[in-house]
């Protein structure tokens, strides 16, 4: 198993939408890095931490499981969707994405100070100053220190 994180803007798609929804695909992802992550690297049964950005505090609110890998991001192909790619082809598809599901959210959300400045999770992706990647690997001891002894 591995461990992700997800950003995604809470008032876009928070981890309250993600609980009514139960599942949802995570489309609209526009960066070659975290395509590769999604297409080559997450496997069904993977835990990640649902990330708000741009939020009052961003910080992890929750957990999700990957529950289907790769597949071809429909939002690509839709000319009226904000993450239409005219370049893509659907024969050999540029984007991908996974299908996410929800597992738990926290009672109060673990900030990006916080782990800003917790020597435990020296190293993190997300501690780097300009990290803005939108899916990031996660190291298990990383992944259960924030659940098992910052989440609430």
């Amino acid at each position: 198993m591995r461990y992700w994180l997800l950003k995604s803007e809470g008032d876009c798609y928070s981890i309250d939408d993600l609980k009514k929804d139960t599942k949802t695909s995570w489309s609209g992802i526009r960066n070659y890095q975290a395509r590769n992550f999604m297409r080559d690297d997450m496997k069904k049964g993977d835990l990640a931490l649902f990330y708000h950005s741009n939020s009052k505090p961003n910080g992890v609110y929750g957990i999700a499981k990957i529950v289907a890998e790769a597949h071809s991001d429909e939002t690509q192909f839709d000319k009226k969707d904000d993450h239409y790619d005219a370049t893509s082809d659907k024969n050999n598809p540029r984007w991908m994405c996974v299908d996410v599901a929800f597992v738990k959210k926290f009672k109060e959300p673990v900030s990006l100070e916080e782990i800003k400045h917790d020597p435990h999770l020296e190293g993190m992706m997300v501690r780097q100053t300009g990290s803005r990647l939108s899916v990031q690997p996660v190291s298990e001891k990383h992944f259960n220190y924030i659940v098992k002894e910052l989440a609430q």
